[in-house]
């Protein structure tokens, strides 16, 4: 009967959802902790970032020689999901869960640019992985390839919705980041229960997130709605921009530096000299998390470069090999070049900054719902439309290839019959 095996395969996957919620939200909160640590560190002790490039030396070596099945990060994530057809089954190493939350302390600790989001993707996905390891060698309990599938998306979508403290968008994210164009919703109740899950334990271990406070609202007239719309062309170009130049920076090392641990040395010394070239009392801002800066971006004017900055210390950053993530530098560029947009368009900075803080990102990880349901989360209904006029904006401008080169493309952006390509 229908009904009953519905019940029970949700019996299971509450199970399942609960149990992925519980490691990664866990992995979160230690993550989040780790990094608190780390930054409060080395802003007592700036002199610390002149040891970078040693950092990233160590970096290096670690994936070199323990990591190199990891090294892929994210895009062996997503890769791991499309690949549904195995000759022998596979799992997700435990290691990538140790390595990626030393590596990412590491970069922050001694002033790396990076984010945090790619280190609790990894951390889900890997940790819910082994549930799939223990489960395989009990009879009658092992898990299908689909249902191995679901879990690590679930796991995805975990650690996402706990580390920024927005499971909805979280659980909307597992789905949408596989496949650019399209949503799946075969696994959208583990999706969704895992993100609530790891959310409430990351809550439960007493860990806080940002909360981040638009000042300034405006009507949702048509000239207003133009002007959101004009912003999303910036932001997607900006997200376009900076997929391009970290892929570019990261080919570049490839090519020129074989040995794969001098990358972050040497990415690491160029972050370092900008730093102390420029004065580390203004430089202080781009690296790291950026938070500060982000918090002010909703509530003063702040200088023009600030996005072009954090833009090009990440870039280099994660172009060299360090581990972090993405999308918190992207919520800082996104959320300075609204502030700056300001000057031009015809909304309070403190809006156009809500909204590039989840237009720049939709853009660059092709994720416009998601995107759009964090503004909901973060921001409320009503900053919450133009940043969603914004997403969906970013996303058509931000070209076919984001941040992870893995995705599939689905459905083309542009509004032809005509195959897509990646000409924008």
């Amino acid at each position: 009967m229908l009904f009953i095996r519905q019940l029970k395969d949700t019996a299971r996957w509450l199970i399942l959802a609960i149990a992925v919620g519980i490691l990664a939200g866990s992995a979160s909160a230690l993550l989040i902790v780790m990094l608190n640590w780390a930054t409060s560190t080395r802003e007592a002790h700036p002199w610390i970032i002149a040891l970078l490039p040693i950092a990233g030396l160590v970096v290096g070596l670690m994936y070199h020689y323990f990591g190199r099945s990891v090294e892929a990060g994210n895009n062996l994530i997503v890769t791991e999901i499309h690949a549904e057809a195995r000759e022998a089954r596979s799992t997700v190493p435990f290691r990538m869960t140790p390595l990626i939350l030393i590596g990412t302390a590491l970069t922050h600790l001694f002033g790396g640019s990076a984010g945090r989001e790619g280190t609790a993707l990894q951390t889900g996905a890997s940790l819910a992985d082994q549930i799939d390891l223990i489960l395989s060698h009990i009879p009658h309990l092992s898990l299908s390839r689909r249902d191995r599938r679901t879990l690590l998306i679930a796991g995805i979508s975990a650690g996402f919705g706990s580390v920024f403290g927005t499971p909805l968008a979280g659980a909307v994210f597992g789905l949408e980041v596989l496949t650019i164009g399209s949503v799946g919703y075969d696994a959208i109740f583990p999706c969704f229960l895992a993100a609530f899950a790891a959310d409430y334990v990351t809550h439960a271990w007493r860990v806080h997130h940002t909360i981040y406070t638009v000042t300034e609202l405006a009507p949702l007239t048509p000239i207003n709605m133009l002007a959101a719309i004009v912003a999303g062309i910036a932001f997607g170009i900006t997200a376009l921009l900076f997929a391009r130049t970290t892929h570019a920076i990261s080919a570049i090392f490839k090519k020129h530096v074989t040995y794969a641990p001098l990358r972050p040395f040497i990415g690491g010394s160029l972050v370092a000299i900008a730093v102390f070239s420029i004065g580390i009392a203004h430089t202080s801002k781009y690296i790291g998390l950026g938070i500060p800066t982000i918090v002010a971006a909703f509530s003063q004017h702040l200088p023009r470069y600030d996005f072009a900055a954090k833009f090009a210390f990440t870039t280099v950053t994660l172009g060299a090999g360090f581990k972090g993530g993405e999308v918190t530098p992207l919520f800082y560029i996104g959320a300075t070049l609204g502030n700056a947009l300001s000057s031009f368009l015809p909304l309070p900075s403190s809006l156009l900054a809500a909204m590039g803080f989840v237009a720049v990102f939709a853009g660059a990880a092709n994720t416009p719902i998601a995107s759009s349901l964090m503004a909901l989360e973060l921001f409320g209904p009503e900053a919450g439309a133009f940043a969603a006029i914004a997403c969906v904006t970013s996303y058509l401008f931000s070209g076919h290839k984001g941040i992870y080169h893995a995705q599939k493309l689905g459905t083309s952006k542009e509004y032809t019959d005509a195959k897509a390509t990646d000409n924008l």
